[in-house]
């Protein structure tokens, strides 16, 4: 199976466009161990959405396709905002979503879904997001969400500004100016991103969290991929960016209370077991309201929980069932735990999974 990225898409062409450039033969693709027999599901699933997801979604796919051999399921890591999209106008199947849906998308209408239904988010993936950088001679990086705010905001210009030599005592910093790489997307990595520096940096993030990059600052470049290939390119450079994507790069550590911690799967899913549900949602909707402030020693509250969005009640019932029996694979202990392999995810907890068994359950 090969994920391939299309431009953005035009809603009506998305799911043909989709079938021709993110079609599942699994070359190049390990897929979960299974001891399930084969079953009767059968059908094709089109997803798009995610860029985060998109090394989770190879993994899986061939997995599921292994077990499911009727049945094929494609996904073009298009990014989170795209991905919604063609979900709600009916040209994919599900959605993947670093972002829970917003209120907004809520009140309006879900092609896919039978009338008076809406869009429900699952999650199905937990990932911390690096702060990486490509600086010649500096290891051990070490940044606090005042800092990372100043830098992404423009506001910090030099790697040897006073603030970031503060932090990082007895390193050799560049007299060098910063290059900022940051997301041309719709992104949901970039909606946690700012997230977190709104909550830990209020003084100098003085933006609202969004999905779209707020500052005029530095280069944009699309995807997880994306960013990745323009850092590694790009000397003296910085980035955010899905663990996944960092390989190449090296990441700094985050200031976490009062200690300076490295980035770990584990820290980012202890600070999802510690966060609540978000409430004023659908019974079966699982969208989280992370903690950023958590301060427990080893939390990595710079995290994304990336989500499957499906339909509470689809038009079509065959299509219903693709979609349960797809994401009841993606949440098996097996999935997750090969999508932890390849892409330095944190397996779902057993509560987690718990929950989100039962609302795919729920699925018409």
């Amino acid at each position: 199976m090969k994920l391939k990225r299309l431009g953005v898409p035009v809603a009506l062409l998305a799911a043909a466009a989709i079938s021709l450039t993110a079609c599942a033969s699994n070359e190049g693709s390990t897929p979960a161990t299974t001891t399930a027999k084969p079953s009767n599901l059968s059908g094709t699933l089109n997803g798009i959405g995610s860029s985060a997801q998109g090394a989770a979604q190879t993994v899986w796919i061939a997995g599921f396709q292994q077990a499911n051999p009727k049945a094929t399921v494609n996904y073009d890591p298009q990014g989170s905002g795209a991905g919604r999209k063609s979900f709600i106008a009916g040209a994919a199947d599900f959605a993947g979503s670093d972002a829970a849906l917003k209120t907004e998308e809520l009140a309006g209408t879900f092609a896919g879904c039978a009338a008076g239904t809406k869009g429900i988010d699952l999650p199905v993936y937990i990932s911390p997001i690096a702060i990486a950088y490509n600086v010649d001679g500096v290891k051990d990086l070490k940044l606090d969400a005042d800092t990372i705010a100043g830098i992404f905001s423009g506001k910090i210009t030099t790697w040897d500004d006073a603030k970031i030599k503060a932090l990082n005592s007895g390193a050799t910093l560049p007299s060098a100016p910063i290059t900022v790489v940051h997301r041309s997307d719709d992104s949901g990595t970039t909606q946690n991103f700012t997230e977190y520096l709104a909550a830990n940096a209020p003084t100098v993030w003085t933006a609202p969290a969004s999905q779209t990059f707020p500052f005029q600052v530095g280069d944009a470049a699309k995807g997880t991929s994306g960013v990745a290939d323009a850092t590694k390119n790009a000397k003296n450079s910085i980035t955010y960016i899905d663990e996944s994507g960092s390989a190449g790069l090296s990441i700094a550590q985050l200031k976490v209370g009062d200690n300076f911690e490295k980035i770990s799967a584990s820290g980012a899913a202890a600070v999802v077991a510690a966060s609540p549900i978000a409430s004023g949602r659908e019974t079966n909707d699982l969208a989280i309201q992370i903690n950023r402030k958590d301060t427990t020693k080893g939390a990595w509250p710079l995290v994304l929980v990336s989500y499957v969005i499906a339909c509470q009640q689809y038009t079509d019932a065959a299509k219903a069932d693709l979609v349960k029996g797809y994401v009841d694979y993606i949440i098996s202990s097996d999935a997750q735990k090969a999508a932890a392999d390849q892409a330095g995810s944190a397996p779902l907890s057993s509560d987690l999974s718990s929950k989100v068994s039962k609302a795919v359950a729920s699925i018409k």
